[in-house]
């Protein structure tokens, strides 16, 4: 039964899936790699004067400074006259641009440190956030606690530089922010913090934070809550306090919780894009980046910056998937069963209720901002907007850039969503009703996008997209018979989309299959039908609700993906949702009034649509990444 059942379906669909990786992922990282370590031919142009001597092949290397059997030898495929391009110098492998980045007066050393330290510290102050709410999430009670445990992720249905653009405002020098320091007597009110200014790098730290501790948050709660009870229970018979099982049990054993999440919430910061281009923060890797990837004319920098960031997060994850098999073979295993969670009481309720409160209201802050910046008519000196209006969002809603980029990322979600759904239902099966090695190379690759930045994706497709557009340089396009074309900056979009939101549909259909006995698919084909049609007809009906929530999640974060949105669209008839957004917020006068009411559109959209996920996937919502 179990051969019948996975007989020729699983070959077929890894081999589709590979084909999906190597044009979706494999060959835009290769693309960039390439260019970082290559130095490419030199090309010269053979001028024709009309004079037989002076078009000779013989006059015109003597120009060069070459023979003419060199020119022969380097321009083998192409036909030597006079009016063409000649190449005159091959192309050559090298380590210039990535070592020329580190030389001593090099100013990327400035923007690798500035990114570094932007993401160690965005990430040590989601930790100390997060830790304290996990720990009570996970091992106390207390009153409103299901209401704030929901409300603490509420940063996850915005995207940051949507929230950056709302925050510009509230951290203006006489913005609401400064306004309550001043009445608090905290700052000089003739002197006024200059978050957009002198303390961009502040801002910028205070906007990813807030973003980004909701991934720390949830890793730390499943960590916490999944510590064997009765680990805890013989620490407390040996005679230790409250502090001691805590610093001796609780903190080692949700180690690996809090390198997971870090490692993310690393990552998240490190590679950024969005915030830093709100902020004008340029002196970040991320923004750098993005500029290269606009210019006119190719600049090895860029490469080698992209190949720098891919080495840095590798490095991570590498060192990440090494500390957590170590503390997963020294015992960091979770109980059969879970603590049950004991009453908080007096001060201790009071301190918790007051940590849930305090960072619920900063983590609704971006959202307050764009809501009331999309809606403020008149909002100078003052905590609270003079007055409001509709205009802003009527003409968000009118303008031919927004409604080309609204149109635009319905299309491209929608297209990318297709594809997501159905690789994610057919890498699902095989992994949980398959298995072997073929399941775990299968869900290896599925989950890979998830380690892969989207910037670093996004500058990979900029060198395909040249590739396609000009022909002449692709060694892959050669190999396909391709000598030229242009296609649709929408085609690449679609599949960048497709490739990194593929995990949130094959686990949404994962969590599925594992509840789903396969006794009935195996009755299905006892009685005669064939395994696709028992897959089709008995266990698709089964998981709908988790292929709709994972195809839900897919769509929403697609329609908002920032990076390569960013850095792909150049054409405002190309435009998705977010890079209209960015192109409104650069409007002079009511710019970020107008771009706050399209993002609030979004963040009205996002907001429906992880209810709806939610409301399909049920208590299975946490299990989509879990393992």
């Amino acid at each position: 039964m179990r051969d019948r059942m996975t007989g020729f379906g699983p070959a077929a669909l890894l081999a589709v899936l590979a084909v999906f990786f190597l044009l979706g992922l494999f060959w835009p990282l290769a693309s960039s790699l390439r260019d970082a370590l290559r130095e490419p031919p030199v090309r010269e142009a053979w001028k024709a004067t009309g004079k037989p001597e002076a078009d000779s092949i013989e006059a015109f290397a003597r120009r060069l400074g070459t023979t003419p059997e060199r020119l022969r030898e380097l321009n083998a495929a192409e036909t030597l006259e006079p009016g063409r391009l000649v190449v005159v110098k091959p192309a050559r492998w090298t380590l210039e641009y990535v070592t020329g980045l580190f030389a001593p007066q090099a100013a990327q050393w400035r923007w690798l440190l500035n990114s570094l330290t932007l993401a160690v510290i965005v990430t040590a102050l989601c930790a100390a956030v997060s830790y304290p709410l996990a720990y009570w999430q996970a091992r106390y009670t207390f009153p409103g606690q299901r209401l704030m445990s929901g409300l603490l992720l509420v940063p996850l249905i915005l995207p940051p530089f949507v929230g950056a653009i709302g925050l510009r405002r509230m951290l203006a020098r006489y913005g609401p922010i400064n306004l309550v320091l001043q009445e608090a007597g905290l700052v000089d009110p003739s002197n006024p913090v200059d978050f957009l200014g002198e303390h961009r790098f502040v801002g910028c730290v205070l906007v990813m934070a807030l973003h980004l501790y909701p991934l720390l948050y949830l890793n730390l709660t499943a960590a916490i809550s999944n510590i064997d009870p009765s680990l805890l229970e013989s620490a407390r018979n040996l005679g230790h306090t409250p502090w001691q099982v805590f610093r001796r049990v609780v903190l080692p054993l949700s180690t690996p919780g809090l390198i997971a999440g870090g490692s993310l919430v690393f990552v998240g910061a490190f590679t950024d894009l969005g915030t830093p281009l709100v902020f004008s923060y340029q002196e970040v890797i991320a923004n750098q980046i993005y500029s290269l990837a606009n210019e006119p004319t190719a600049n090895p920098a860029g490469p080698a910056l992209v190949a720098v960031v891919t080495a840095v997060v590798l490095t991570l994850f590498l060192l990440t998937r090494w500390a957590l098999s170590r503390y997963g073979a020294s015992g960091g295993v979770k109980g059969l069963a879970r603590a049950a969670p004991r009453p908080l009481r007096g001060i201790g309720s009071a301190v918790a209720i007051g940590l849930h409160v305090a960072v619920i209201l900063l983590a609704l802050l971006p959202h307050l901002s764009v809501l009331l910046g999309g809606l403020a008519e008149r909002w100078v000196m003052s905590v609270w907007p003079q007055s409001f209006t509709t205009e802003h969002l009527q003409e968000a809603l009118v303008h031919p850039v927004a409604r080309a980029g609204v149109r635009n990322s319905l299309i491209y979600a929608a297209g990318s969503t297709v594809i997501d759904v159905l690789l994610g239902l057919g890498c699902a099966w095989v992994i949980v009703r398959r298995g072997g090695w073929l399941g775990r190379l299968m869900d290896a690759l599925t989950i890979a996008p998830l380690a892969i930045p989207g910037l670093v994706l996004a500058f990979g497709y900029v060198g395909v997209y040249a590739e396609f557009y000009q022909g002449e340089g692709s060694d892959v396009l050669r190999f396909l018979g391709i000598e030229k074309t242009a296609l649709p900056v929408g085609v690449f979009l679609v599949l960048a989309y497709a490739v990194r939101r593929l995990p949130y549909t094959t686990r949404a259909c994962v969590a599925g299959l594992e509840q789903t006995p396969r006794t009935l698919e195996e009755a299905a084909a006892g009685l005669g039908a064939r395994p696709w049609s028992a897959i089709r007809r008995i266990t698709v009906p089964l998981i709908a609700a988790n292929v709709a929530a994972g195809a839900i999640l897919a769509y929403a974060f697609a329609l908002l993906e920032v990076s390569e949105s960013l850095i792909l669209a150049n054409r405002p008839a190309d435009y998705p949702l977010t890079k209209s957004i960015y192109h409104l917020f650069n409007r002079v006068g009511d710019g970020d009034q107008v771009a706050s009411a399209l993002g609030l559109l979004a963040l009205g959209f996002m907001t429906l649509a992880l209810l709806a996920a939610g409301a399909f996937l049920g208590r299975k919502w946490g299990e989509m990444f879990r393992g």
